[in-house]
This record gives structure tokens, C-alpha cells and sequence, in this order.
């Protein structure tokens, strides 16, 4: 499929004004001795857009990252979540900001704040692009979001459909029918 079928959602124009208003939010509730824990695969553009935002703000977090999946090549998740690769760096009396691509289910942020949480952190708070309230199965919500999106299967700004579209600077809707 060509990108050029794909409908864009949110352009790259609102999503850099968007990830500037989430770092200053982020900015006047959270403190400056931060630690960014960015669940990949998806997030890793926000997460480089977003901690660029925060150092022009004058915040200056650790980041470390976490690779933990429950989708492998399809649209659907399977539910069982996999750490594919922990966290290097304690987190231990500090201040985590989980941040994800996108809330659907909540199964996998919840997972990464339980694992937080266990892990001793002073607090945990989560930040994430997309949120697909209408999919949600566990009671999990983030404290930080740019966009609510309607239950349709998006692609773009760091998301993708078996490892495709990551690319796009755009967040847009794939229909996979």
C-alpha cells in the first residue's frame, strides 16, 4: 500500500504543537529530577520529539527504555506481555514518566507501571501520544495525552503495521480490510 492512501489523522504540524504543550504540562507538574522510561518500539519518535521539547523548557531527564510487546505481526494483541528488553538504569526513588505511543487496551501500561511500582520508584506517571478510550480493558489512564482518537487502526509518527509506516511524519488510518 502506498502512503499516499493513507488518510492523515493528525498532520506533523499539529502533532509538534501538540508534543510542545505536553512538555509544558509535563513541566509544571512533574520535577525537574525526571526519568523518561519510553516503551518501545512505537514511542521512540514522540519520545525523541518530546525530551527535545522538554530540554527547550529547561528539563533535562535520564531516559532509559523498555521493549515489552503483545501484538508481534498483527492488529490485535494477544494480552500476554513480554519484556523484550528491561530498563538499564535504577529506577529506585525516582520520578518516572512511562511513555508510550498509544493507550488501547491499557494491558501493556499497566504492566510497565506494576513493574515500576515494584521496582521501588518514588512515582509514576504516564504520558502517551494516542489514546483509544473506547478499547480499554483494564482501569489504567495516563496523566498526560496528546490526542483521543476513534477506534480505528492508525499508522505513522513511530507506529506501525508489522513494522511498517513507522516512518510517516503523520499519523494516519490504515484500513487493513
Amino acid at each position: 500500500m502506498s502512503t499516499r492512501e493513507i488518510p492523515v489523522l493528525f498532520s506533523a504540524e499539529e502533532i509538534e504543537e501538540r508534543v510542545k504543550g505536553l512538555a509544558r504540562e509535563i513541566s509544571l507538574k512533574l520535577p525537574p529530577d525526571l526519568m523518561v522510561v519510553s516503551l518501545l518500539k512505537g514511542s521512540f519518535v514522540f519520545t525523541a520529539d518530546l525530551i527535545r521539547q522538554l530540554y527547550h523548557i529547561g528539563l533535562h531527564p535520564q531516559v532509559d527504555f523498555m521493549t515489552l510487546s503483545s501484538y508481534g505481526a498483527t492488529t490485535e494483541s494477544s494480552k500476554k506481555i513480554t519484556i523484550n528488553r528491561d530498563l538499564t538504569e535504577e529506577v529506585a526513588g525516582r520520578h518516572i514518566l512511562i511513555l508510550d505511543d498509544i493507550l488501547e487496551s491499557g494491558r501493556t501500561l499497566q504492566y510497565a507501571r506494576n513493574l515500576i511500582t515494584q521496582r521501588n520508584a518514588a512515582s509514576s506517571r504516564i504520558v502517551v501520544m494516542l489514546e483509544k478510550p473506547g478499547k480499554r480493558e483494564v482501569a489504567i489512564s495516563a496523566d498526560f495525552v496528546g490526542f483521543t482518537i476513534p477506534d480505528k487502526f492508525v499508522v505513522g509518527y513511530g507506529l506501525d503495521y508489522a513494522n511498517y509506516y513507522r516512518e510517516l511524519p503523520y499519523v494516519g488510518v490504515l484500513d487493513i480490510h
